[in-house]
């Protein structure tokens, strides 16, 4: 049987919520492997063991592991006994010959911690006696600074891991522990983002899609349960409610002049997504505004649609530019799908000339023309929802 160990960094900041943290990680850890392969979680001293009977599953784990937030980075590990009151390395020694890579390299190091300090030796004990021992059977050298290869050793009692490889995590804190936020996406390159850093400090997304119809074709909405898929995979279970908008922007164009139309939606939209908020127990809104941006998106716009509730609003991308936000879209995998060419609301009815700089009152005064509870209702009893499941993606990809 092979081992994963896992590790965190900011959950070890935690003091006394950190058995919380580590809780919901293990907790989504678990969730997150169990359709892949038999597997079995546990916590251990400062770090999580993932227990793997098939080593074929380890490409398809791998790929899982770089999704869990909360961790840091992980290895794949042997293990043999080591107790506290033995300190013998020689088992350890040769399985680490045994076992060494067989790709290429001159120089080595050895980097090796300890769970516990009652374990006899010392963490640069372990390390100056492991590296004497592959030096003298390999003829290879050491290289403290810049090494081809590391070897890392980790002593947890009974068991001691060594392995050669550590893989990068997404980090951030685990899913679940920020609380739910509702996340506004369109299905262009900003709003993907803006979910994605916020489920990476543990908040569990719901999305909310505004679509045109019936003026406008379904294609935003494939584009955005593309990109809700691909989150689904960081938090294995997503809903979106999709909200047809087209003819509440129409009634909008009717009884408002053309300058503060799109400060207009957006206060109605922040409206509408605070009910579902209420609905689903949600304790902030999140959108994907980078400041300047666009017309809605200047200090005084925002400031005007922020009053639309007494919600908090979360713009975790306000002080990124476009570059910043399409190399994250990049890393992130949605970019190529945000990037397709469509048609949402949010280029429905759209003045060529758009108020930069509105002001609260005269919005005020213009939406007393306006039936507010009336096209928030109307947007409530005709939305849809649709649930994903990560589960359900992943025996479906290993059925094909």
């Amino acid at each position: 049987m092979l081992h994963v160990l896992v590790h965190y960094h900011e959950i070890a900041l935690k003091g006394g919520n950190r058995k919380h943290f580590e809780y919901r990680l293990v907790h989504h850890l678990r969730g997150a492997l169990k359709p892949l392969a038999q597997v079995h979680v546990e916590a251990l001293q400062g770090r999580i063991r993932v227990s793997v009977e098939d080593e074929a599953a380890w490409p398809r784990l791998k790929e899982q592991f770089k999704r869990v937030f909360g961790i840091v980075n992980f290895s794949l590990t042997r293990a043999v006994p080591m107790a506290y009151d033995n300190p013998d390395l020689t088992v350890l020694k040769d399985a680490i010959v045994s076992h060494l890579p067989t790709h290429p390299y001159d120089t080595f190091r050895v980097s090796a911690k300890r769970s516990d300090k009652r374990f006899a030796k010392t963490s640069m004990d372990v390390e100056r006696e492991i590296g004497a021992y592959v030096a003298e059977h390999t003829g290879k050298g050491v290289n403290l600074s810049h090494p081809d290869m590391t070897i890392l050793v980790e002593i947890v009692p009974p068991w001691a891991y060594y392995s050669y490889q550590r893989d990068t995590g997404p980090g951030g804190l685990p899913t679940g522990t920020g609380g739910k936020v509702i996340c506004l996406i369109s299905g262009g390159i900003d709003s993907p983002v803006a979910a994605y850093r916020m489920m990476k400090r543990g908040c569990k997304a719901v999305f909310v899609h505004f679509h045109g119809r019936p003026y406008l074709s379904r294609v935003s909405e494939e584009k955005v349960r593309d990109q809700v898929t691909l989150l689904t995979a960081y938090q294995l279970y997503s809903r979106l409610h999709l909200i047809p908008f087209g003819e509440i922007q129409s009634q909008i164009v009717i009884k408002a002049p053309p300058p503060v139309r799109v400060v207009l939606y957006r206060r109605l939209m922040f409206r509408i997504a605070a009910v579902i908020a209420e609905q689903e127990k949600a304790w902030a809104l999140t959108t994907g505004d980078s400041l300047g941006q666009v017309a809605s998106q200047t200090p005084e716009n925002i400031a005007v649609i922020n009053e639309a509730t007494s919600l908090p609003i979360l713009r975790p991308l306000i002080g990124m530019d476009k570059l910043e936000i399409t190399q994250q879209a990049q890393a992130l995998g949605s970019f190529e799908t945000s990037i397709e060419p469509d048609q949402d609301c949010c280029t429905l009815f759209v003045p060529k000339h758009p108020q930069t700089r509105c002001h609260l009152p005269h919005i005020l005064q213009v939406e007393q023309d306006l039936d507010i509870p009336g096209l928030v209702q109307q947007a409530l009893q005709d939305k849809e929802l649709v649930i994903f499941s990560h589960s359900e993606r992943v025996k479906k990809m290993t059925l094909q």
